[in-house]
């Protein structure tokens, strides 16, 4: 019986996740070095230069492999984002829906006309510009709890990010006939699939967000169980999307949206996850930073540099000119829509789905997506910072650096006067 390993060696999902987590630990910690410089910038330039297209450490059969740990990662990032939705608050509040719209519309139709403009016409144009529509709600949350961002932008900006997805994630539906009448699909499959798509991950989203509530007020005395509770929930909701060929982005996006909105007291919607969540963006965007495909962003690069340019002005304008309508001073309609400039895991699940599901549409609609994810991802975290340190709220990372030179002032020796 041969005791030896096999050769050449052979890695496993577990060998690469702890990979993606040592290399990004670094990658962070030399960031910290420059404070501008957000961490997750130093994550994703680790997995860039890690991966295939640089060292080559890591190749894409690799980073496939490890691709369920990245879906639990994007998965708890998303209930996350859900939680800060809540359906009550919305009723009472339709500013909020008002500028979603709004900001949304507006993002699509100059996304939709750069894309012609730039010689990609109809439905790709279309597909690339619902996508764009989406936020990213790890560099948000992300950024957020590294400042301890606390306040109205901070809040309304959440709720904006996780009312984009969900309207990125409808409208792509909405095209889905068009993508399979295109690919000469069966009846059944046009007029079926976005519906089993839509309504079955909102209903499995829906379920299991009422089971981890009676869960959690069954186990209310019992606090040490509800992180495993979330986790397990997520998880279970991720496994069962698979398994039913439903959405594992809009599934635990609708649990934690269901569990804001149908909770009285805090029971879950407010757990704190505490730093041990910083392993899942470690691992997402290390993964991210290796999964880039430079040859693709080099060639449809002028197409994805529209995609950025009009997007991020969309966003901006669209939120800062809406929210004045609704009492926001300047300083916060300014800083709210530079915070959903970012655009990553959705946007890329979204555009997977597309190459997984239309060859054709989707190796054009992925390209020019992977190729803008790639910019928003490097330029975002820092304008995310920024817009926190301008948008007038709360930040513990201040007041922990005042209090910290209020403390060297005090404790310095006084000058002798001078005789």
């Amino acid at each position: 019986m041969n005791f030896l390993p096999d050769w050449p060696l052979t890695s496993n999902t577990l060998f690469y996740f702890g990979f993606l987590l040592f290399c990004g630990a670094l990658g962070g910690f030399v960031t910290h070095r420059w404070p501008w410089l957000p961490s997750i910038t130093g994550f994703m330039l680790v997995g860039l230069i890690a991966g295939p297209n640089v060292l080559g450490l890591v190749d894409y059969v690799a980073l496939a492999d490890s691709r369920i740990i990245i879906d639990v990662a994007l998965g708890l990032i998303l209930y996350r984002l859900g939680l800060s939705l809540d359906i009550k608050q919305l009723v009472h509040d339709r500013s909020l829906i008002v500028i979603s719209l709004l900001e949304s519309t507006l993002t699509f139709v100059v996304v939709f006309f750069g894309m012609d403009w730039m010689g990609l016409h109809g439905l790709a144009a279309a597909v690339i510009a619902a996508i764009a529509v989406s936020s990213s709600p790890a560099v948000l949350i992300h950024v957020a709890n590294e400042l301890g961002a606390s306040g109205p932008v901070t809040e309304r900006a959440k709720s904006l990010v996780a009312l984009n997805n969900v309207l990125a994630f409808l409208i792509f539906s909405a095209l889905l006939p068009l993508l399979y009448s295109n690919a000469d699909a069966p009846m059944v499959t046009i007029l079926g699939g976005p519906v089993y798509q839509l309504l079955g991950s909102a209903l499995l989203g829906g379920v299991m967000g009422m089971a981890l509530h009676l869960a959690a007020r069954k186990t209310k005395e019992a606090h040490q169980y509800h992180l495993a509770l979330v986790v397990g929930a997520v998880a279970f909701t991720l496994g069962a999307a698979l398994t039913l060929k439903l959405s594992t982005l809009f599934a635990p996006l609708v649990l934690g949206i269901v569990v804001r909105s149908i909770e009285r007291t805090e029971l879950i919607a407010n757990l704190e996850f505490g730093p041990a969540f910083e392993l899942f963006f470690i691992a997402l965007f290390v993964y991210a930073g290796a999964n880039l495909h430079v040859s693709e962003m080099v060639q449809y690069a002028p197409a994805a540099l529209v995609l950025v340019l009009g997007r991020s002005l969309a966003k901006w304008l669209g939120v800062g000119l809406t929210a004045k309508f609704f009492a926001a001073s300047n300083r916060q309609a300014a800083t709210t829509g530079l915070l959903l400039i970012p655009m990553a895991g959705l946007a890329i699940g979204l555009a997977d789905t597309t190459l997984t599901l239309f060859q054709q549409q989707g190796a054009v609609v992925s390209s020019v997506i992977l190729a803008a994810v790639a910019v928003l991802e490097t330029i975002g975290p820092p304008i995310s910072a920024k817009a926190l340190r301008w948008s007038g709220d709360s930040l513990q990372a201040d007041v922990a650096q005042a209090q910290a030179d209020a403390v060297d002032v005090t404790t310095q020796p006084k000058p002798q006067q001078e005789a």
